[in-house]
Parts: structure tokens; C-alpha cells; sequence
């Protein structure tokens, strides 16, 4: 079946994670599984059925923004199968997404953040608040991403050079640097987790109480945890620090091209979003701080 063509194409030369290969088989599957409702055909889907098809999701009240990732993913596996030439026509080609408002990526204050881990440094604690203490760190000093920080190992870290090595998306390698803060707390952190002398232990930097590899969920649960401690806002997630760092760094006047590379971002129009953080920010102060604002 053509599914499975793309999906295998996507899986062996695209090198797309697990989590996005079942996003787009589910995609098409939705789609597969609504003409078969309907009573028509692979071959005989047309523009027309694919707006009636995108349609129907809007009106079974999906967001936005789920029918344009819906939208996104036919259009990758109709440019495949015409490409492969296992079809004459893309009846995709002239679908356009939904208009989206612009949503500004969240962030805390970064003062609160630097104001946190300074706190939790000089507090210091058992082997779970340091792993905890580094997680934020991590997050929040890099700008990785939750399954960038999962697959550090410890020989990844380079202390002479101050830098780690992070493998991104679609197997990307790019080096990170570290502060020295962070610097002295991994090699604090990497003796205390050998002198826990755990059984079977991960070579994975980041692991649970039991040695064993962290998962996300862990992840979150740290993250949350602490942050709920500086912010009431609703958003609480990993991702919440990637946008932290991003636009800290772009507020201090970092180029716009370097926090591309540190993000491990394939194209600057992902990047450039921060740029709107910073000129709402600076907005901001100047209403609080000009007497004619």
C-alpha cells in the first residue's frame, strides 16, 4: 500500500523519529479511513473531496491548527507519491492551510529562572534535587529540546572545551556550549550518581531514581514542579525554556544566526519568531516607563 511506501521512506532515508512517523501514518490513515465512510476511493479522491475532507474535521470542532498539521502531512505523502510516480495528479496542490493567528512563544521571566537556579545551587540537596537542579540547567543554560536532553550521554559532555555534543532532529549533530557553572554542577552531579552505586546504571547523563534511563514524562514532572514556583502561567513545559533561552539571548543582542545554530533550527524563519517576543517586550516597558505612553 502506498502508506506503508511513504511511511518506510520516511522512516529509513528521512530518519523521522518514531513520534513523528506514527503522526503522519495516523494522518493518512484518518484520511484512508473517511473514504472508505464515504463510500469512494484511493484513486478517485479530487480537490473537491479533500476541502469537503478538511471540512468536516473543522466542523467536528478540531483546531486549527491539528487540520493544518493534517494538511501539512497529506501534502508530504501526495509530493511523495508523485515523485514516485505512483500517481498522475496531486489533488492536494492547490489546498491551503487555515489562516492562524500568531501566537508568541511563552516564556518566564528570565530574571525569576536566573534567580531560581541560583537559589537551587546554593541549597543543594540529595542526588534527585542535583539531577533535578541539572535538568533545569540543561534546559534553560542550552535552549535543547526535551529529546536532545534524553539522549545525552555522559561522554557526549566536553569539560575541557566547555561544550556538548547534542544529537537534534533527523540525526543532526551540533555542539552546545556550557557555562562554567554548569560545568562544576555536571561533574558534582556525574560523582554523585556514581557513588549511588546503582545497578544496571545508564550511560545516559540524565536518569531516574533507580539509574534507570529518564523519560519524558519525568522531564515534565521537574519542570513543572519548579516552575510553579516562579509563574502562575499555565504553560509549565520543558519547551517553555527552549523559548526562554531563545529570547533572553536575542533580548541581549545575540545575532539572530547564532541562536539559529544553538537551537539546532534547519531554516531562520523558525528562529525569527523570537524577534516578535522581544519587540512585545520592549513594548511593554516602554508603556510602564514613558510618562506620555
Amino acid at each position: 500500500m502506498y502508506k506503508d511506501r511513504f511511511i518506510n521512506y520516511l522512516k529509513f532515508e528521512k530518519r523521522y523519529s518514531p513520534h513523528t512517523l506514527l503522526a503522519y501514518e495516523r494522518e493518512i490513515q484518518n484520511l484512508l479511513d473517511f473514504i472508505g465512510v464515504e463510500g469512494s476511493s484511493f484513486e478517485d479522491v479530487d480537490y473537491r473531496f479533500l476541502r469537503y475532507y478538511f471540512s468536516s474535521l473543522k466542523e467536528q470542532g478540531m483546531e486549527s491548527s491539528s487540520v493544518n498539521r493534517a494538511i501539512s502531512s497529506l501534502k508530504s505523502f501526495y509530493k511523495f507519491l508523485m515523485r514516485e510516480e505512483l500517481i498522475t495528479r496531486n489533488p492536494i496542490a492547490l489546498i491551503k492551510s487555515l489562516k492562524m493567528p500568531k501566537k508568541l512563544p511563552v516564556v518566564v521571566e528570565k530574571e525569576k529562572m536566573v534567580l531560581l537556579l541560583d537559589q537551587l545551587s546554593e541549597e543543594g540537596g540529595d542526588f534527585e534535587n542535583t539531577r533535578d537542579f541539572i535538568v533545569l540547567e540543561l534546559l534553560f543554560g542550552t535552549g535543547i529540546r526535551l529529546a536532545e536532553l534524553l539522549k545525552i550521554k555522559e561522554v557526549d559532555i566536553d569539560f575541557y572545551n566547555k561544550k556538548i555534543l547534542i544529537f537534534g532532529k533527523r540525526s543532526k549533530e551540533r555542539f552546545v556550549p556550557i557555562h562554567q557553572t554548569l560545568v562544576d554542577e555536571l561533574k558534582k552531579y556525574l560523582k554523585m550518581k556514581k557513588e549511588e552505586n546503582f545497578q544496571n546504571i545508564s550511560s545516559e547523563l540524565i536518569v531516574s531514581k533507580e539509574g534507570k534511563k529518564a523519560y519524558p514524562k519525568l522531564i515534565y514532572r521537574i519542570v513543572k514542579k519548579y516552575l510553579s514556583t516562579i509563574t502562575s502561567q499555565k504553560k509549565k513545559s520543558p519547551h517553555v525554556l527552549r523559548h526562554t533561552f531563545a529570547t533572553a539571548l536575542l533580548d541581549n543582542g545575540a545575532d539572530l544566526n547564532a541562536i539559529k545554530e544553538l537551537l539546532g533550527h534547519a531554516g531562520l524563519s523558525a528562529t525569527q519568531v523570537y524577534t516578535h517576543n522581544s519587540a512585545e517586550r520592549l513594548k511593554t516597558i516602554y508603556k510602564q516607563a514613558h510618562p506620555k505612553a
